[in-house]
């Protein structure tokens, strides 16, 4: 039978046991809930963040263009109205998307035709969530462009502020907002890369004078404007060069001047009316007599639809081929012109009503005569 004093050894090891784990459970405790312990060796652990200082000045600029332009941006979605051959029923079913922007305080949307090609149905989401229906005003497939109007009331933002693009330089620093994608309002920048660009349109046309820019545009960017430094409108954003169908750094924009012209005509017509001189534009015809009559110009020949601005004289081509020579014309407003299409692309940076100097080859003689444009057909 032991003592009591045989037994105080025991218990004191394990009160000291005791004290230690008490101590150790404490400092877990202490490292744990983040009260201040001195930090471990070796540098482990959260280290102190720098302080950032001011942003760049060009970084601050960028910020505010962003922020001041973006709510005049829209996402567009189209739908298109199909039947199901199976249940007869009619199904309204998504058919793709878009951007697009504020023009004026009624609610105009300006965006690609090629956006709102083939659709039933478009709706508008503005940055703060609320999506709305719209109808479509009108388009110019020549222009890739096409104009919206929001059908609720609602008190729009402020339309994209205007700039310019004939006197755009290459090298110049721009913008483009849109929703690559489906990613909502994002923004990318890049250069001026260079000038009056052609692409392929709708129905075999060009689309003329474009913009090309390395600024990062991706599908769904279409429609969605392009800025300069200045926060102004440049021009808008349609189209991208690459085989993967993703940015590769070269994008194209429809100019703002192009926009400014069309644009206002589509909100009141419905349609882009094109300036004319009432001639029948037709390259392969006009080549042919160009050819052979060994000028160097267009053929004043009527137009099937119209007549022509008075003081031109037309040719004629009989049923056996002879041909009774007009006027050639050879320059307007002092820029040369040899085919159709030059002339088309003339005309079309004017506007029905303006008077243009007109050059004509008047019987062997250069005769120089005042002209005032009509609407064409």
């Amino acid at each position: 039978m032991s003592s009591g004093n045989e037994a105080r050894p025991q218990w004191g090891a394990r009160i000291w046991l005791v004290m230690v784990l008490f101590a150790i459970g404490s400092a877990l405790v202490l490292t744990l809930t983040g009260t201040a312990v001195a930090a471990p060796p070796g540098g482990i652990g959260p280290r102190a963040v720098t302080a950032r200082g001011e942003l760049a000045a060009d970084e601050k600029s960028t910020i505010a263009l962003f922020e001041h332009t973006r709510d005049s941006v829209v996402f567009i979605r189209t739908s298109a109205v199909v039947q199901d051959l199976w249940s007869r029923n009619v199904l309204s079913v998504p058919r793709g998307t878009g951007s697009g922007f504020i023009w004026d305080d009624a609610g105009h949307v300006v965006t690609n035709y090629h956006v709102i090609e083939g659709a039933s149905e478009a709706t508008v989401k503005l940055v703060d969530g609320s999506d709305y229906k719209c109808s479509l005003v009108g388009a110019s497939p020549a222009h890739d462009i096409a104009v919206l109007k929001i059908g609720s009331r609602y008190k729009p933002p402020p339309p994209v502020p205007l700039g310019a693009s004939h006197d755009l330089k290459v090298g110049q620093r721009v913008f483009a907002i849109g929703n690559p994608f489906g990613l909502d309002w994002t923004l990318t920048s890049g250069i001026v890369s260079a000038l009056n660009r052609s692409l392929p349109g709708e129905r075999g046309s060009l689309v003329e004078h474009l913009i090309q820019t390395d600024a990062a545009i991706n599908p769904g960017n279409s429609g969605g404007p392009l800025l300069d430094s200045a926060g102004r409108l440049i021009g808008i954003n349609t189209a991208i060069y690459s085989p993967s169908g993703t940015s590769a750094g070269i994008g194209f924009a429809v100019p703002v001047d192009t926009v400014n012209r069309v644009v206002p005509q589509l909100i009141r017509f419905g349609k882009y009316v094109r300036p004319s001189l009432g001639l029948r534009m037709d390259e392969d015809l006009n080549q042919r007599l160009a050819s052979a009559l060994e000028v160097r110009g267009v053929v004043v020949l009527r137009s099937p639809a119209g007549k022509l601005v008075p003081g031109l004289q037309e040719s004629t081509v009989t049923r056996d081929g002879s041909i009774f020579l007009g006027d050639i014309i050879t320059a307007v407003n002092g820029k040369s012109v040899e085919t159709i299409r030059q002339l088309a692309l003339l005309l079309d940076e004017l506007r029905v009503g303006d008077v243009v100097s007109v050059r004509l080859l008047r019987k062997g003689k250069s005769v120089v005569m005042d002209a005032r444009l009509q609407a064409g057909d």
